[in-house]
């Protein structure tokens, strides 16, 4: 039992977001996240927890993928890799 006064502690739980690049089309990113423009201002994700981002920059909503990738014949495999280890700033 809480006493008067007591303060209750508060837990966050952070999913961390997920990035699935699809064979000949979109991104796919899922989770908690944000998405800003260059000059910083966020996107309103009207509470979406999915969104699919354009690569072939033919979408009319870019950044996010409207499917115009299937009609401008988009193609690009990009299979998982390990990348070598950043090099050191100078």
């Amino acid at each position: 039992m809480r006493g008067v006064g007591e303060k209750r502690s508060a837990s966050i739980v952070v999913m961390p977001a997920n990035v699935t690049i699809f064979n000949n089309g979109s991104m796919r990113l899922e989770g908690e996240f944000t998405i800003h423009d260059a000059d910083g201002k966020e996107f309103g994700m009207a509470g979406r927890t999915s969104i699919g981002l354009c690569r072939c920059g033919a979408s009319e909503n870019k950044p996010f993928c409207d499917g115009s990738h299937k009609k401008v014949g988009f193609e690009s495999v990009c299979p998982a890799r390990d990348l070598p280890p950043p090099k050191p700033k100078a």
